[in-house]
């Protein structure tokens, strides 16, 4: 399933044409578990706009190749999996305490995750 949509996304499907064209040089798709930190070569920008509750948080997401949310919501939860916090750049490892999009209706960034800790020490703008 991810295959297939990856192979609707625009941005890979050109990546993929320009590696079929190229003389040697190399590229690399995106792929979809890929690390959303901020000095990502993506420049996502990541802001906390408000923390309505514990457990929640609204969160800013902005990335010119993928989505741009103005208000998305974030739940508290475990990371299932190993990742790269999206406003720090810290390793994310399973078990660590994160905010993640809510997974309903399935976002564009679902594999991004945020430290609770830096979410905690972070101040809405």
């Amino acid at each position: 399933m991810a295959e297939a949509a990856r192979a609707l996304d625009p941005w890979a499907q050109t990546i993929f044409r320009l590696t079929s064209l190229s003389d040697g040089a190399s590229f690399e798709a995106p792929s979809p578990r890929r690390a959303f930190a901020q000095g990502d070569d993506r420049r996502v920008a990541v802001k906390l706009i408000e923390r309505p509750s514990t457990t929640t948080a609204t969160i800013e997401w902005r990335d010119s190749t993928r989505c741009c949310y103005g208000d998305q919501v974030w739940r508290a939860m475990r990371a299932r999996s190993a990742g790269v916090c999206a406003m720090s750049g810290c390793a994310i490892n399973p078990g660590d305490h994160v905010y993640a999009p809510n997974p309903r209706p399935v976002p564009r960034n679902a594999g991004a995750m945020i430290l609770a800790s830096v979410l905690d020490q972070a101040t809405p703008f």
